[in-house]
């Protein structure tokens, strides 16, 4: 990433790293009554009872199967606009009801938010970098919300602020900055916001020398801006109605953007499309790929409407990316080994590729950057990260950089420039915190720049971290990653995390909210489950589609396997997860409820079967791959029904249970949640607590902003501290 394209850019082209949802089964194949007379029974204020959600007639039949689904009702059939009265008044119900159930628990909430807070360094800022004439960093200052972005000459001369989140936020109740993204002269700044979560942003375009906004404002859009022609046009990807990205856009600065030139258009809509630009910024490159198979064209970036190459066509199954280096083709593909290779071509004859390094079996390639005289490779090697530099020359020798614990989490941060003598790394830890480094190549030595800075103290000598391995039931080793003090005692409480999705890896790091929990006494775990890439791509094939319930198995046999060894006990067990760590919640509490001792689940994917049926919402096809297509494939909806945690709820004892939702969240729909609390509600048969928080105003990642965002997680963990018996400690 260049450093000019300074903005987080979570979102990509698609939605592809969190599933992103639909609901309700195909009309063609449903029965549908509504009974009017059956409404949401809304608790007078305050509350005394929970909320409960009226039953309506439904059901749906696929396959010859027949689900009914009596609160298929609280998915707003005017969605994505949401103004349906009884599902407004439902929610909000759930909302007092968490509100006055959470309130005996204020005090402790904001003695954790505090001692959260005060482990932040307000005033703070990124180590400054330099790109080109100019040298980038930002700062919060104490008290914002937002960040402001700073460059000043590298010639000499005062900072100048060329953006400010906050000042964009101000009179919204949620912000994002999506995209922004520096013209190579620096003059111009392109960047984009959205300010409801629902993910749809707007950009704008900054002239840096005069301060002033231009009139072009494109609407509507997701993903990068990436400047081309001179910095005279940048290319876009605009939404479709179902927040899908199927083209790349070209605008010229100072047209109209229905002038705007439609560079590449994708056909299937289970695909998304992006583009940015190779290392030494001469090509634009246009990416068009779904979970499993990707497919690359290539234009001249000072000639961005010119004559494309493509380097090869899609294959199912073939995963590619690309980059180039004086006109010759470096590939990063899956095609003959699972764990990736890198190839190189012609670009007279794109689609030959010459091995340079091999797939193997014991590393995994996880990507490359080239750079002028050598290139530099990351993989992980037994699960742990590696950056691994090679020369052009000779691609086989490797010259690692080497790091001092044995369970961390390394890799390249910003390096915007394609002529180094040094690299700027990240580097971390479970109990050493976020750190910057210059590795310098000439003396292959790391030099620290900064270390995460906890004002209220952090003493790591206090602290353990610990990489072990629990058998599954199928035999398979799992590992997990753990924290806690040298001084807890065997066999205490112990929160367990995990994703479990798409391929993404949950790093073993540091957090200083987790100390909130560590230093009450408990252990905080990381189970690296089949369905995340931890130990190679393998290990997300074992956890997908029909191996899905690897996933699922994976945690409760880590949980089992953490009591076995002796670092908790059964009942003493917490556990969160979001978005497809939401779902594997739900799943492991229908398998096994009686582990656990209190649950959060975070905008979950409960709702898979209806989910995967309704291919008119956001991006469905393009989960297909990932999941199964229950539409047209029998045994994948049979198998998808077998686990769907929605579906298998049934009545018995659940573990306390706090949810949460997002109105405008368009990854994980807010009937998910909604639908499930609310069964959950009508048939288990314990009398714990059930609560559900929606957030009205915003979308998949809840509240926007540093303390508002973190005052959720204090939330999060009084609920658990609460359900522990441990409020009072």
């Amino acid at each position: 990433m260049k450093l000019r394209d300074f903005a987080s850019l979570a979102l990509a082209a698609s939605l592809s790293l969190a599933p992103f949802t639909a609901s309700a089964a195909d009309k063609k194949d449903a029965e549908h009554k509504d009974n009017d007379s059956v409404t949401t029974q809304v608790p007078t204020s305050p509350p005394v009872a929970p909320p409960v959600a009226g039953k309506r007639d439904y059901s749906y039949t696929r396959h010859g199967v027949t689900v009914s689904d009596p609160w298929n009702w609280l998915r707003d059939q005017s969605y994505p606009t949401v103004d349906d009265k009884d599902v407004l008044e439902y929610l909000e119900a759930e909302n007092a009801w968490f509100e006055a159930r959470m309130a005996q628990n204020k005090d402790l909430t904001e003695a954790l938010f505090a001692e959260m807070r005060g482990r932040i360094k307000e005033d703070d800022s990124t180590v400054p970098q330099k790109d080109g004439d100019w040298i980038y960093w930002s700062e919060f200052e104490e008290g914002a919300q937002y960040r402001k972005h700073y460059r000043k000459p590298v010639a000499g001369g005062d900072p100048v602020l060329i953006l400010d989140e906050n000042q964009l936020a101000e009179g919204h109740d949620y912000f994002r900055l999506g995209a922004a993204s520096v013209s190579r002269s620096g003059r111009y700044l392109a960047y984009s916001t959205d300010t409801n979560g629902s993910e749809r942003f707007t950009a704008r375009i900054k002239d840096l020398e005069t301060g002033e906004l231009l009139p072009d404002e494109l609407t509507n859009l997701r993903g990068g801006l990436t400047w081309v022609a001179q910095d005279g046009a940048l290319v876009y990807g605009p939404s479709t109605e179902e927040w899908r990205t199927l083209e790349a856009k070209l605008h010229v600065i100072g047209t109209p953007v229905d002038a705007d030139v439609t560079l590449y258009k994708e056909d299937d809509e289970s695909f998304g499309v992006g583009a940015g630009l190779s290392a030494q910024e001469d090509w634009l490159i246009i990416g068009a790929g779904d979970n499993e198979t990707s497919e690359v064209r290539l234009v001249r970036a000072d000639d961005p409407t010119g004559e494309q190459i493509l380097v090869k066509p899609r294959r199912k199954g073939v995963e590619y990316a690309v980059d180039v280096r004086d006109d010759v083709l470096y590939v990063h593909t899956n095609d003959d080994h699972v764990n990736f290779r890198l190839a190189r071509a012609n670009l007279d004859n794109p689609g030959e590729w010459e091995t340079l390094i091999a797939g193997s079996d014991e590393f995994y390639l996880t990507g490359f950057d080239l750079f002028k005289d050598f290139f530099v490779t990351e993989g992980r090697l037994d699960g742990l990260d590696q950056i691994q530099l090679r020369s052009y020359a000779d691609p086989a020798k490797v010259t690692p950089i080497a790091f001092p614990e044995a369970s961390y989490v390394a890799g390249l941060s910003n390096n915007p420039e394609y002529d180094v003598s040094k690299l700027r790394l990240g580097y971390e830890s479970m109990v050493t915190p976020d750190s910057v480094y210059d590795y310098h190549l000439a003396g292959a030595t790391l030099e620290l720049l900064k270390q995460q800075e906890i004002p209220s103290g952090y003493d790591p000598t206090l602290y353990k971290t610990e990489r072990l391995t629990v058998t599954a039931r199928d035999g398979t080793q799992v590992p997990v990653s753990v924290v806690m003090r040298k001084d807890r005692k065997p066999g205490g409480p112990l929160h367990l995390y995990a994703y479990g999705a798409y391929g993404y890896a949950v790093p073993p790091g540091f957090s200083t909210s987790r100390l909130s929990l560590v230093d009450r006494g408990f252990a905080f775990a990381i189970a690296h489950i089949r369905g995340g890439d931890d130990l190679g791509r393998r290990w997300y094939l074992q956890g997908k589609a029909f191996e899905r319930r690897n996933t699922f198995n994976d945690f409760v046999d880590a949980a089992k396997g953490l009591i076995e060894q002796g670092y908790t006990a059964k009942g003493k067990i917490t556990a969160s997860g979001g978005s497809a760590g939401g779902e594997l919640m739900g799943a492991v509490i229908n398998q096994a409820p009686e582990l656990f001792g209190a649950v959060a689940a975070h905008v979950p994917f409960v709702d898979v079967v209806n989910t995967m049926l309704d291919e008119s919402l956001p991006l469905t096809p393009g989960e297909w791959q990932e999941w199964g297509n229950p539409i047209t494939d029998k045994e994948a909806f049979a198998y998808m029904l077998s686990y769907s945690p929605y579906d298998q709820v049934v009545a018995k004892d659940y573990p306390p249970l706090l949810v949460t939702a997002g109105l405008n969240d368009p990854r994980v729909t807010y009937w998910e949640p909604a639908k499930w609390v609310a069964k959950l509600r009508d048939v288990k048969t314990d009398g714990n607590e059930l609560l559900l928080k929606t957030n009205m105003g915003a979308g998949h990642g809840g509240k926007s902003g540093r303390w508002n965002s973190l005052y959720e997680v204090a939330e999060e963990y009084a609920f658990i501290l609460w359900q522990m018996g441990l409020a009072k400690e």
